[in-house]
């Protein structure tokens, strides 16, 4: 087991509140999602570990993450076998209004050997493909979050983006499995799902039934 510490030195986390702080939504801040500490927690567990915090009012808060480590010969060359694709390397769009998925699926990505380009709404994600498109450099593959309060989502996109490339391969992504669209993603012109938190091997998983 690895064991990841991360230590700060601010006004520290309440009592009455510190076993919250994992819960979706929850924020003591006005314009939080309530999302970080979650995704975090998400993410960690789906990579069997654990994430717990020590808080002291007054004197800061300490963040352990532990992980399952290996340093088998069999686990590094799975390792280089996730990233030794046989669909080679794509160029993916991905679009998502969460900073910190966008940047983790962007790693995930790339350790699997795929460029990215990174958008945050259903309208620059159209707006980009139809860029690359009109150049000669069209996308392989788009992932797009299903949605976007207030703006255009995966839903609506991935119509714009058909009506663009009629043969578009276009992944939908949601934290919500049990949304008709993700149970029933090809009914809406998508050719393969994933959930949120984004998962390694999942991810893997919908790209190559994208490609099937």
């Amino acid at each position: 087991m690895t064991l990841i510490t991360v230590k700060d030195h601010g006004i520290g986390i309440p009592e009455e509140i510190v076993d919250k702080v994992f819960d979706p939504y929850f924020s003591t801040k006005q314009e939080g999602s309530g999302l970080g500490l979650a995704t975090c927690h998400a993410i960690i567990s789906k990579h069997d570990g654990y994430l717990t915090v020590n808080s002291v009012p007054g004197q800061g808060s300490v963040f352990s993450i532990y992980l399952p480590a290996s340093n088998s010969k069999a686990n590094r060359l799975a390792m280089q076998q996730e990233k030794s694709s046989t669909l080679g390397s794509l160029n993916i769009l991905v679009m998502d209004d969460e900073e910190m998925f966008r940047h983790v699926l962007k790693s995930q990505l790339n350790h699997l050997g795929h460029q990215v380009v990174l958008t945050v709404d259903g309208t620059e994600a159209v707006n980009t493909y139809r860029t690359m498109w009109e150049s000669g450099s069209p996308f392989d593959l788009t992932i797009l979050d299903l949605t976007i309060p207030g703006a255009m989502g995966g839903k609506e996109a991935v119509g714009e983006i058909h009506a663009i490339n009629p043969v578009a391969k276009v992944i939908v992504a949601s934290g919500y499995s049990s949304d008709p669209v993700i149970a029933n993603y090809r009914d809406f012109g998508f050719c393969a799902a994933t959930g949120k938190p984004f998962n390694l091997n999942e991810l893997r998983k919908a790209i190559t039934k994208a490609f099937t």
